[in-house]
């Protein structure tokens, strides 16, 4: 699926496309011609992609698909929790919910074939000082990153915008940039204000996301899977496809690169 403005010189990729607010509505009536060569990056190595949470959770319910996607072609997946969920479990202390939120997030790992790293801080206390900044700029460095994906910033959970503002950061201060794209997660209820400039077509993969989300069995996924879904739907009626994932990449670094 390759869709694009051309007048507008919106940039594009088979299953997904990158776009400007003012050019959305114009690419999605504007397909391109049969055969056409968009001119979407293509990586001629394994890609590292590396996702940015605040919770257990968070990375699969936000962008869990796509990076089913970058795995299922053989790319390098990380994913980072800045907590282990401690707070997140009525009736059990931080010590107990730590390690059932944990487990849960190993389990959703192995079905996106990710890697998980836990950053070690505390559910509805987290820090953004000078030492966390230095300390989260080295973790994300040390993944030598193509893309990172983390949470939008205007979002009403303070431990997403401390997730989204630290890997802002690392990503301000990188020599070289790498592609950084925002997701969203509960969108109107948490996420807020966002304007989505790149989709994927995640019709293929959004049945492995699922099963991920499943595994966070303490958060109810039957009650908060439904919500994500319709987001699913709703973002491929945008993007005219069975369901699509929706981002927001900044524009003063690259495009996320064509995985597939």
């Amino acid at each position: 699926m390759i869709r694009a403005n051309a007048e507008a010189g919106v940039r594009c990729g088979s299953h997904y496309s990158y776009m400007t607010r003012r050019d959305s509505l114009f690419a999605l009536a504007t397909p391109l011609a049969a055969g056409q060569i968009s001119n979407s990056p293509t990586p001629s190595r394994k890609l590292n992609v590396v996702c940015v949470g605040g919770h257990p959770d968070d990375p699969e319910t936000g962008c869990g698909a796509t990076l089913a996607r970058y795995s299922a072609r053989g790319h390098n997946v990380t994913i980072v929790y800045l907590t282990r969920g401690e707070a997140g479990i009525n009736g059990k202390g931080h010590a107990e919910a730590a390690r059932i939120r944990t487990d849960e997030a190993l389990k959703a790992c192995k079905i996106l074939k990710a890697k998980p790293i836990f950053v070690g801080q505390i559910d509805g206390s987290s820090e953004i000082n000078n030492a966390r900044y230095e300390a989260f700029e080295s973790l994300l460095r040390a993944q030598a990153p193509d893309l990172v994906f983390t949470h939008w910033p205007v979002d009403t959970h303070r431990d997403h915008c401390a997730a989204s503002l630290l890997t802002f950061q690392s990503w301000h201060r990188a020599d070289k940039k790498y592609a950084l794209a925002y997701f969203e997660v509960l969108t109107g209820e948490q996420t807020q204000q966002f304007s989505p400039n790149f989709y994927v077509d995640v019709s293929e993969t959004w049945e492995t996301k699922k099963q991920a989300c499943f595994m966070h069995a303490s958060q109810g996924p039957s009650e908060f899977y439904p919500y994500h879904e319709e987001m699913e739907k709703f973002r491929g009626l945008e993007y005219r496809c069975k369901r699509a994932e929706a981002f927001i990449v900044h524009s003063q670094g690259p495009l996320p690169p064509l995985a597939w």
